[in-house]
């Protein structure tokens, strides 16, 4: 009877496991190591997000945009379930280091050593990250070498005269020694060239990883500071953590300056060029997506690591997209849910500022960094779930080859493709209901599913393509199934794992009784 039993149990086992691979036969995340383009980078900046302790708010000033608003470490930390359930996999602070006085945003840093107090002590930093790491998100700091806070009181200190450069504001934007050494914002610009604030800047940078294990750095303004200091920087972190990722603000329209800093170590850097592009195309129906295939197509040939250019559709220097929306009379939900589609489904690692999931409206800064508002209509953040959820199940959306099927002024078809997985993304935004027969590029004879909607799309036979249908101002992923000849063979193999349940639990009844 054991042996029996035994027996019964090796089928009832094989049978799941046919289920599970007939059922699903996409990749996913859990059957290879994760790398970090398949991450999503959530954009908090600290202030402005969750008030969790209202101890810390000292002057805090909800109704002024230019004064802190209450935004601090614990708040976050009271949101980390939320950043999950978006489907956010790390998260980038703004700077969390002491500022100078009205430094809210936390870049006129006062001390590289200190936590801001306005956001909490150095232990509720630490349980955010302790935290955070228990939900498998990373956490990666803002860092500035560039400048300190204005008035800093290193410039009256004698044995730092020669700390910073003179005081010149930047006249010459193509003059790269004065984009180096000028005072971005009348900021008093460090000398990185200067050994002993070399050091000061890398020793503070390392003492951050060792005392509370962040994951990464986003470096500010990289373009005013020298290739060789950030060549340094970078080797010096690795040494602490090899993993450490380091993703480079170099803020300019030529891509290949951008590319040019790839020798420093700097892992990847925030693509302006195609965020150009992509609000172009989505802040109105009926634009062409071209430019971002063209653009896509260019940074595979431009850099070394084209998978770790960060995406982003919004941040805490711009006016935001939802802003744009509703300057061309347009629902701003709707464009986001089409611009987010492609920027989950395309090569990269997106970069989501904090509001954008629930289309928070705001212009240019400070109007751009609104208190974050948890109770606003769920219709965008629940897309937005659905979005992180299929990203993480279909590896090709964040390793496979992009092609571009389809392009017509606003109806945008294309592929990603990763080993023997392909996805089709199609994007309408266009004013009208659109309908498109597909015969090329495609495999045929198969049956297509939609992964946000779960609509079905049948390709007829193998002679024949086949037909989506959108609706104006939708979007849709689907991934290849079987026919359904092949779902009958998974209902034929549930229902045997029933019966054969069912005579195991007859057979040991009976055993019992006698």
């Amino acid at each position: 009877m054991l042996t029996m039993t035994m027996t019964k149990g090796r089928v009832l086992f094989i049978l799941l496991f046919l289920v599970i691979s007939v059922s699903n036969p996409q990749q996913s995340l859990a059957s290879e190591e994760k790398r970090m383009q398949d991450e999503v980078i959530y954009m908090i900046m600290v202030d402005r997000f969750n008030n969790g302790n209202t101890s810390n708010d000292k002057d805090a000033n909800i109704n002024d945009p230019l004064a802190y608003h209450g935004g601090d470490f614990q708040g976050i930390t009271d949101k980390l379930d939320y950043i999950k359930e978006m489907g956010y996999t790390a998260i980038w602070l703004t700077p969390i280091f002491e500022n100078m006085n009205n430094g809210y945003h936390g870049y006129w840093i006062k001390d590289f050593y200190q936590t801001n107090p306005y956001f909490g002590s150095m232990e509720e930093f630490k349980t955010l990250v302790t935290e955070a790491h228990k939900r498998d998100i990373k956490v990666i700091l803002d860092f500035v070498v560039n400048h300190v806070g204005p008035n800093h009181e290193w410039l009256n200190d004698s044995t730092k005269n020669d700390w910073f450069h003179e005081k010149k504001s930047i006249s010459n934007w193509n003059d790269q020694e004065e984009v180096e050494n000028g005072w971005l914002y009348d900021l008093p610009d460090l000398d990185q060239e200067n050994p002993e604030v070399s050091k000061y800047l890398i020793d503070a940078a390392k003492w951050w990883i060792q005392e509370t294990d962040i994951d990464g750095y986003r470096l500010d303004t990289v373009k005013h500071v020298p290739k060789e200091f950030w060549k340094d920087f970078s080797a010096e972190l690795k040494t602490v953590k090899e993993s450490f990722f380091l993703i480079g603000e170099v803020w300019h329209d030529n891509p290949n300056i951008v590319a040019g800093y790839e020798e420093t170590g700097i892992d990847g850097f925030m693509d302006f060029s195609q965020n150009e592009s992509l609000r172009a195309a989505f802040e109105k129906p009926n634009q062409s997506l071209g430019w971002l295939f063209s653009n896509n197509e260019r940074n595979n040939k431009l850099f070394d690591r084209p998978e770790l250019l960060g995406q982003f559709i919004d941040n805490h220097d711009m006016q935001r997209f939802a802003n744009l929306a509703i300057q061309n009379n347009q629902d701003p939900v709707t464009q986001l849910k089409l611009a987010l589609t492609y920027m989950y489904t395309a090569p990269g690692i997106p970069i989501f500022y904090y509001g954008t999931e629930i289309a928070l409206d705001g212009g240019n800064d400070p109007d751009n960094r609104r208190m974050m508002n948890f109770g606003a209509d769920e219709e965008l953040t629940t897309f937005v779930k659905k979005l992180g959820a299929v990203r993480q199940q279909q590896l090709s959306l964040t390793r496979g080859e992009m092609k571009l099927l389809v392009d017509d002024a606003g109806l945008t078809l294309y592929k990603r493709t990763y080993g023997d997985e392909t996805v089709i993304v199609a994007i309408n935004n266009t004013s009208e209901g659109k309908k498109i027969a597909l015969d090329e590029g495609i495999e045929k004879g198969k049956q297509l599913k939609g992964l946000l909607a779960g609509e079905l799309v049948n390709s007829g036979n193998n002679e024949d393509g086949y037909t989506f249908k959108l609706e104006s101002g939708q979007s849709e992923i689907y991934e290849f199934v079987n026919e359904k000849s092949d779902n009958r063979l998974v209902l034929s193999i549930v229902i045997g794992i029933i019966v054969i349940l069912l005579v195991f639990l007859v057979l040991r009844f009976k055993r019992t009784k006698q």
